[in-house]
């Protein structure tokens, strides 16, 4: 118990501090190292708030079931911001650091499905095929990696239609991607429908930034390793 409270507050500090300012001071590889020193659940989800602004980061990755060291943590939190610097020149995408389930940044790169698809459409345009295909080259020298896919859409027609339309948007870029010489074995697909909206439906413009796909690249379990192992 002691040592439980002994992380909370120690997440809180840094917390607070960061709050003060603004974590100005702070790398992605020192915030990779205070997510990946084993601290606990609540000294992770505190450095993943300020690192992505993303709740929803805890749920990608694959679960390695052991705690990460603070080494590893800090060498995969390098070569990740490292390449979400990137992946920033990509066009129509907007590319933001996250923590993934076991407390090691992760990138989440937002593609706008109002360029990636027509209206209810759900296959890809050519604008988009190129945008896509930048993405893949851009990560081919990172083939230990792993990628969680999700389509949105906004709430106009019924749950049952949007839940398939997000799912086929997710699917399409998925099949795209492996086209581009991605792995279908590294990607997870999955509709999110309109449940997680990042702005107001009742508005045009609301409405178009609903509509997305986004894609968590992770570490899988041979990036942990080879960080582990010292080769990373």
């Amino acid at each position: 118990m002691k040592k439980a409270i002994s992380l909370f507050l120690c997440a809180a500090m840094i917390a607070s501090g960061c709050m003060f300012t603004g974590c100005s001071s702070m790398s992605k590889t020192a915030e990779g190292s205070l997510v990946g020193s084993g601290a606990g659940a609540a000294l992770g989800a505190v450095v993943g708030a300020i690192v992505g602004k993303d709740g929803k980061g805890a749920a990608v990755g694959a679960a390695i079931g052991t705690a990460v060291g603070a080494g590893t943590g800090a060498l995969i939190g390098k070569k990740m911001d490292k390449k979400a610097e990137e992946l920033k020149a990509l066009e129509a995408a907007q590319v933001e650091t996250v923590t993934d389930q076991n407390g090691l940044e992760a990138i989440k790169v937002t593609f706008d499905s109002g360029i990636l698809f027509p209206t209810n459409g759900t296959t890809l345009s050519a604008d988009s095929k190129a945008a896509l295909s930048n993405f893949a080259k851009q990560m081919t020298d990172m083939p230990e990696t792993d990628f969680t896919i999700y389509g949105h859409t906004d709430n106009t027609g019924t749950a049952a239609v949007n839940e398939r339309i997000s799912l086929q948007r997710a699917e399409s870029v998925a099949k795209y991607l492996k086209s581009c010489g991605i792995a279908e074995t590294r990607m997870t697909t999955e509709g999110k429908s309109f449940n997680e909206p990042v702005a107001d439906n009742a508005t045009a413009e609301g409405r178009k930034l609903n509509r997305r796909v986004e894609v968590y690249i992770t570490a899988n379990a041979n990036m942990i390793q080879a960080a582990e192992n010292g080769t990373l």
